[in-house]
């Protein structure tokens, strides 16, 4: 590993390591192309002893292109202002700057472009079921210009490189594809044509400036990607063109977006066996970006001499030390990405900033020293009551924590154990140790009552005592065999079996519905209301439903009420049509969630101030509960 810490020559521009962090859209930005602090402090924390290159988040050549209404502009009058403020603080990090240039293509969005999408010809885009019309001739031409235009501004804000996305399903690869481009004038006849063009307006006007190109390996669509007889003319375009370096990432963001996002359900084979083709059919530098963040993974490939520069960005996020830490040998303090989605692209598709699960304090400035040193005792090790116990305690509060059981993480332990989460594992192990090594004090296997009180007399209690099953009134329900979900997954239960009812098919229902399908069960889960699998990040939710599909065993049943537990029988409402079911040897409770108890009169009473936090306050996610504790620690 020590190579990846080696200084690199890239196409002229010496870098002091071989990392990069790739283009992430952020949705920190302002509409009217304003640099936010946000993100300033975002690429500060990035680029402090951070990646030796820095790659913005995608800005679009024109309007049309864009993708989110926040992100990046460069084609507007005061774009290059706003983001040599971007290139000022990567300098002063000592790293150097790259801006991404894209145009979205078929893949744009009409709420950020305020126009309907367009490609080269008429497509829909699967994954925002919007429909792109045909670009005309002189469409295309103001594109091109977008690109010249935005090379020219590039070179004039300091940037050291200029990175084109020329994959991932954007417009660059539709023009590129012949299952997209059907046009019949030269674009058509010469689909390798736009690419051409572009990259040497962007030459021209970089004036030397290094180039990098952005592929996809694979965009593992059969029907609609791009193939690798399509991509070898732009690999050798790039050679060609004096590109500098090849970024190499994976899917289609319209075709395939798991893949494009690599979530970490995924297999790992598909991208190391694109890595190594691609390696073979281009003499140029290879980065590598997806699912980078495990140093064993990131050591071979460098040492199998797959790639010359590894690509980090969500591990980056969520521990933005952690190149620091891998050098020095200190890899147990990393925190770790779960390449969940939940905190980063699921907000960002959902209108909000970019998050962590495991960082909340990305992107947001570390909370200053108090003035005002207060001894605080924390109710529950949870992710809420973690993460106030260790911001308060970086801020000079003495801080005790104090957990009923006997480990820390509350339920959150529990979430890797769902099928396609086994990566949480790691991510909650990692947070543990962090939490280790914190300075909080730690009373495991006690709660929280007026005896302890009486024995710290904190000035504050923090209540983050987490969440209970929530149990509905069901007749007949207690002479059935059942369980909560949280049972489940402590494995509290013995499963009986062969069929298995799971009331509830939110997130958790259905989580519980595949793992017992997976393992043989006939399972039927019920959901009162639609959609099923509510409040699960989008891919995660597609990937899941896509593997059910394909689960004889497993039926899922939406607008449908469980009324009663018969003697041989169980009696059902779905869509105000009553019937019968068979009855089941388990009935799992995945029903929702309550706040747990609420500090009783007595414990109030033993101390000045109380906060309540996390799921204790109100029911939703693991984001939501870490960003409860460092929002408190701020306040305090």
């Amino acid at each position: 590993m020590e190579k990846a810490f080696e200084e690199m020559m890239l196409g002229g521009m010496k870098l002091p390591n071989r990392f990069v962090f790739p283009p992430i859209k952020l949705a920190y930005g302002n509409p009217g192309g304003v640099v936010t602090d946000r993100q300033l402090m975002f690429y500060g924390q990035i680029a402090e002893d951070g990646p030796g290159l820095v790659i913005l988040e995608p800005a679009s050549v024109t309007p049309d292109g864009k993708e989110h209404p926040k992100q990046l502009c460069v084609h507007l009058p005061e774009s290059e202002k706003e983001l040599k403020k971007i290139v000022d603080v990567v300098h002063e990090k000592g790293r150097r700057a790259c801006l991404h240039l894209n145009h979205a293509g078929a893949a744009a969005n009409p709420m950020a472009t305020k126009t309907e999408p367009r490609a080269p010809s008429s497509v829909t885009c699967p994954s925002s079921g919007q429909t792109a019309r045909a670009l005309t001739g002189g469409e295309i031409e103001t594109i091109l210009e977008g690109y010249r235009s935005a090379a020219e501004k590039a070179v004039n804000c300091g940037f050291d490189a200029i990175e084109v996305q020329a994959g991932h399903g954007y417009l660059m690869s539709q023009f590129l594809n012949p299952s997209i481009n059907t046009r019949k004038d030269i674009y058509g006849e010469d689909r390798l044509l736009f690419a051409r063009q572009a990259l040497l307006m962007i030459k021209k006007a970089s004036r030397g400036t290094p180039l990098i190109l952005r592929v996809s390996g694979n965009e593992m669509s059969p029907e609609f990607g791009m193939s690798r007889e399509d991509l070898l003319p732009l690999l050798k375009l790039a050679e060609d063109e004096g590109v500098s370096a090849i970024h190499m990432g994976m899917g289609s963001a319209c075709f395939s977006p798991p893949w494009y996002f690599h979530h970490g359900s995924l297999p790992q084979k598909p991208q190391m066996d694109s890595l190594a083709w691609v390696r073979e059919n281009t003499m140029l530098p290879l980065i590598v970006a997806g699912r980078m963040g495990r140093k064993e993974k990131a050591a071979n490939v460098l040492a199998g001499n797959l790639a010359d520069l590894l690509a980090l960005g969500r591990p980056l996020i969520a521990d933005p030390d952690l190149l620091e830490k891998w050098r020095g040998g200190r890899d147990q303090e990393a925190v770790l990405c779960g390449y969940c989605l939940q905190g980063c692209l699921h907000r960002v598709k959902s209108g909000e900033a970019l998050g962590c699960n495991f960082n909340p304090a990305i992107g947001r400035p570390e909370p200053a020293p108090t003035e005002n040193p207060l001894k605080i005792l924390v109710a529950g090790g949870g992710p809420a009551g973690m993460s106030a116990a260790v911001y308060l305690s970086r801020r000079g509060h003495r801080v005790t924590l104090a957990e009923k059981e006997d480990q820390l993480g509350g339920q959150s332990r529990l979430a890797w154990q769902a099928p396609g989460k086994e990566n949480m594992k790691d991510s909650l192990d990692s947070l543990t140790r962090a939490f280790d090594r914190s300075g909080v004090t730690v009373l495991m296997e006690r709660k929280v009552d007026t005896a302890l009180l009486e024995e710290i007399k904190p000035d504050l209690l923090v209540w983050a005592v987490g969440a209970v099953q929530y149990v509905p009134e069901i007749p007949g329900l207690e002479n059935t065999y059942n369980m909560t979900s949280i049972e489940f997954f402590k494995g509290e239960k013995e499963i009986r079996g062969p069929r298995v009812l799971v009331i509830g098919a939110g997130r958790t229902g259905l989580e519980i519905a595949e793992k017992l399908g997976r393992e043989g069960y006939e399972v039927v889960a019920t959901k009162r209301t639609d959609p099923i699998g509510a409040m699960m990040e989008m891919i995660t939710k597609k990937l899941a439903m896509k593997r059910i599909e394909e689960m004889k065993n497993v039926v899922l049943m939406p607008h449908t009420t469980v009324k009663a537990f018969l003697e041989n029988s169980v009696d059902i409402e779905q869509d105000e049509t009553r019937m019968s079911l068979e009855p089941f040897g388990t009935v799992i409770l995945a029903s929702g969630m309550l706040p747990a108890r609420e500090p009783g009169k007595e414990i109030q009473k033993a101390v000045s101030r109380t906060e309540i936090i996390g799921d204790a306050q109100n029911v939703q996610d693991i984001f939501t509960a870490m960003q409860a504790g460092y929002n408190l620690a701020c306040n305090y």
